[in-house]
C-alpha cells in the first residue's frame, strides 16, 4: 500500500471553467505538485457536484426533458478544461458509482455503531416544492424562490456530535512544522450540536434505501467520501485532501463521522488562496525576464507558496517569489542530489511546506520534476 497521497478536495461544478478562474485549480495544482515529488503517478482531479445551484440550474435549463442531470454535470465537467483535454488520470465525482456504494456503506455502519441516527424533527419545506428550508420558517424558498416556509416534521438522519468527542483536532491536519489555526477549531466547537446529514436534493448518494425519501448525502460529506473511495483505489490508507481554511471551517463538522475506514484516514493538508490577477500580468514577467518560468510559476510554484502561505499568498509578494523561483530555477542541478532529495520528499511526505522557500531544496525540487516530466512538467497548459 502506498502512504501518503495527496487529492484535492473536491470543487463545486459551478458556471466557470479553469481557465477563467484558476484559482478554482490552486488544490488540483498543489496535489498534482505533491505527489509528484513523491514520486507517485498523478490521481484523479475530484468534484463535488451535489450542489441546490446544480439542481436549479438543470430545473431551469430548456433542454432538460432531454439531457439527464448527470448527463449535464458531465458536460460541465469536460467544459472546465477547455481548450484542453481532461486530465489523465480522469475525473471522480461525489456521486460516481464507487463513491456511492462507499457512502452508503460508511453510513450504514455509523448507524449501526451508534455514531449517526434517524431522527423526526420538526423542519420548514417549501410550500410549493417541498424542498427542505431548515428548521425555521423564515425567508424565501433557495430552490425555488417561492415565499411560504410552512412547518412539518420529517425523518433526517443526523450525528449528535458532542456524544462522540471533538469533530475537529489538531491531529487532524497534515502540517508537520506549521501551526494550526485555532479559529478553525473554534468554530469545529461551534457547530450545531445535531448536524444533519441529509438534504433535499434531485441529485446525490440516494437515502431513500434508509427510509429518507427524496433526500441526499449531505454534500459536506460526501466530498469525504470521495476521497476516501479515490484513496481506496490506489491503495492509500493516508489521504490528504488540500482545502483553504474556509472550506475546512464549512466541511470539516459534517465530514467527522467519513474521515475513517478500515485503515484509511483522512487528513486536511491547508492553503491559501493566489492572486492569479496579479500573476497573469505579462508585464511582470517582462520585467523580471521571466518569461521562461511563467507556466511553472503559476501552475507548479504558486499552488506550493500557496501551502506555505496558508492564509493567502499576498498580491505584493508575487515579484520576490517569481524572482526567487527564477533564481532557483537557473541553478538547478542536473541532476537532484540524492541526500537532499531524500529529505525532500520526507518533508513532502509530513506536510512541511517550509522547504518552498529554501533555495537549495526549491533547485532539487525543480530538478527533480524536470528529470521525472520532462523541462514543461506535468501542468505546462493545463489548468
Amino acid at each position: 500500500m502506498n502512504d501518503v497521497v495527496y487529492f484535492n478536495g473536491p470543487v463545486q461544478n459551478g458556471d466557470f471553467t479553469l481557465a477563467e478562474r484558476p484559482g478554482k485549480a490552486a488544490g488540483i495544482r498543489l496535489a498534482e505538485a505533491l505527489n509528484a515529488l513523491l514520486g507517485l503517478a498523478p490521481v484523479p482531479h475530484l468534484w463535488n457536484t451535489v450542489t441546490l445551484a446544480g439542481d436549479v440550474r438543470h430545473r431551469c435549463a430548456a433542454d432538460r426533458d432531454t439531457v439527464g442531470r448527470q448527463q449535464r454535470e458531465e458536460r460541465t465537467l469536460a467544459a472546465k478544461y477547455a481548450p484542453g483535454p481532461p486530465p489523465a488520470a480522469g475525473l471522480l465525482t461525489d456521486t460516481d458509482p464507487q463513491v456511492i456504494a462507499l457512502a452508503m456503506t460508511r453510513v450504514q455502519a455509523l448507524l449501526a455503531d451508534g455514531t449517526l441516527a434517524v431522527q423526526d424533527l420538526p423542519v420548514g419545506l417549501c410550500a410549493r416544492c417541498g424542498h427542505m428550508a431548515g428548521t425555521g420558517t423564515a425567508g424565501d424558498c433557495r430552490a425555488c424562490g417561492h415565499r411560504t416556509i410552512r412547518p412539518a416534521r420529517r425523518a433526517l438522519l443526523v450525528f449528535d456530535r458532542p456524544a462522540h468527542g471533538p469533530v475537529l483536532e489538531r491531529d487532524d491536519f497534515h502540517a508537520s512544522g506549521a501551526r494550526t489555526p485555532d479559529h478553525l477549531l473554534h468554530i469545529a466547537r461551534n457547530v450545531p450540536r445535531l448536524l444533519v446529514l441529509s438534504r433535499t436534493r434531485a441529485h446525490g448518494v440516494d437515502l431513500a434505501p434508509l427510509g429518507l425519501e427524496g433526500m441526499v448525502l449531505d454534500p459536506r460529506a460526501g466530498l469525504h467520501v470521495a476521497v476516501l473511495a479515490a484513496a481506496g483505489e490506489l491503495g492509500s490508507v493516508r489521504p490528504v485532501m488540500t482545502v483553504t481554511e474556509n472550506a475546512a471551517a464549512n466541511v470539516a463538522a459534517y465530514g467527522a463521522p467519513f474521515r475513517r475506514h478500515g485503515a484509511m484516514r483522512l487528513r486536511y493538508a491547508l492553503h491559501g488562496k493566489i492572486p492569479y490577477a496579479t500573476a497573469a500580468s505579462g508585464r511582470l514577467y517582462e520585467v523580471h525576464r521571466a518569461q521562461e518560468v511563467r507556466d511553472l510559476f503559476t501552475g507548479w510554484y504558486l499552488p506550493l507558496c500557496a501551502a506555505r502561505e496558508r492564509s493567502g499568498v499576498s498580491a505584493a509578494r508575487i515579484p520576490a517569489l517569481l524572482k526567487f523561483l527564477r533564481r532557483a530555477y537557473l541553478a538547478r542541478p542536473a541532476t537532484p542530489p540524492g541526500d537532499l532529495l531524500t529529505d525532500l520528499r520526507h518533508r513532502v511526505a509530513a506536510g512541511d511546506m517550509r522547504w518552498v522557500t529554501d533555495a537549495r531544496a526549491l533547485a532539487c525540487a525543480l530538478s527533480d520534476r524536470e528529470n521525472t516530466s520532462g523541462p514543461t512538467g506535468p501542468t505546462k497548459g493545463a489548468p
